[in-house]
């Protein structure tokens, strides 16, 4: 029988500024509006940039006034991320935290979100225990699948925080794939060698997943990338193909990108992905697909 479990996927890198938090809104928005596929979003990172710029959606305000009353009444019945990682972490012989759309906001009919809160910065300063907190995203993500009331979901999408948190390697151990995307720049392959090295370090003994590197922001002239940004892609890529041979890391350089436009980066609150970036998005998705086979 195929497999029917959704597929997982973290993006992260430790560099800010390179649109890591837009390209899985981004891919999320577009993935859910354009097929009959139905997502799941998380956004892990307690600086909670995805959380406030969901909150400030659509002109109209009706968005923001919709989510912040949810939001409030979900902190006030404890119905947080933080309040299921704690729950998950009590000495209780089994993970006491039921999850339903009071925990789940409906961004859309086919696409849903669990937002951050401020509160996650006590897990980043390690009160919990950090193989304590290993099994924790796997257990919950197990808990919305088998609530009935929950309609299956095609794929989940991790907004990882920029830096590693407990959380972070509790998604490392149980997603299928992570997405590194980074920019044309100087810091491209220096940066991906080094992020490459230091999640296999912070994931050990534990195997890493499947791990898949794009640019984005990339600049174009006609319909491909500038000689600038094609010679950053190229170092990329032998950054890549190093390191699975020398560090065994299933890792691929996506031949996608996501070209750089300003009307991305309105995408989240409420400009939408521009019409004409819609088949990046798609192209990204499909390379994920095959890389995962």
């Amino acid at each position: 029988m195929p497999d029917k479990s959704p597929k997982t996927i973290a993006t992260i890198n430790f560099k800010g500024g390179v649109g890591k938090t837009t390209v899985t809104w981004c891919l999320g928005d577009v993935l859910s509006s354009t097929s009959n596929m139905r997502g799941l979003m998380f956004d892990l990172d307690a600086q909670m940039s995805l959380t406030q710029a969901i909150a400030l959606n659509e002109a109209t305000g009706f968005l923001q006034e919709r989510f912040g009353k949810w939001y409030e009444t979900a902190r006030q019945r404890k119905k947080t991320i933080f309040d299921a990682l704690d729950a998950f972490t009590k000495p209780m012989p089994h993970f006491d935290f039921p999850v339903g759309f009071d925990f789940i906001y409906q961004i859309t009919k086919n696409f849903h979100f669990i937002p951050s809160v401020e509160d996650l910065y006590w897990q980043e300063l390690e009160v919990f225990d950090r193989d304590g907190v290993r099994g924790f995203i796997g257990r919950l993500l197990g808990k919305i699948s088998n609530n009935r009331q929950i309609p299956p979901y095609d794929f989940v999408l991790f907004d990882c925080p920029p830096s590693f948190t407990l959380l972070s390697y509790s998604v490392l151990s149980c997603c299928d794939l992570v997405l590194i995307p980074v920019n044309p720049d100087f810091f491209a392959s220096r940066g991906v060698a080094l992020i490459l090295n230091s999640l296999r370090l912070r994931i050990e003994p534990h195997p890493l997943p499947k791990i898949g590197i794009f640019m984005n922001k990339a600049k174009t002239w006609g319909n491909s990338p500038t000689k600038e940004v094609q010679f950053y892609m190229r170092e990329v890529q032998k950054v890549c193909d190093e390191a699975a041979k020398s560090q065994a890391i299933d890792a691929r350089f996506f031949k996608s990108y996501i070209r750089e436009r300003v009307g991305i980066k309105r995408a989240i609150t409420g400009g939408g992905v521009p019409p004409e970036m819609i088949s990046d998005f798609q192209d990204l998705w499909r390379e994920c697909v095959e890389f995962l086979g």
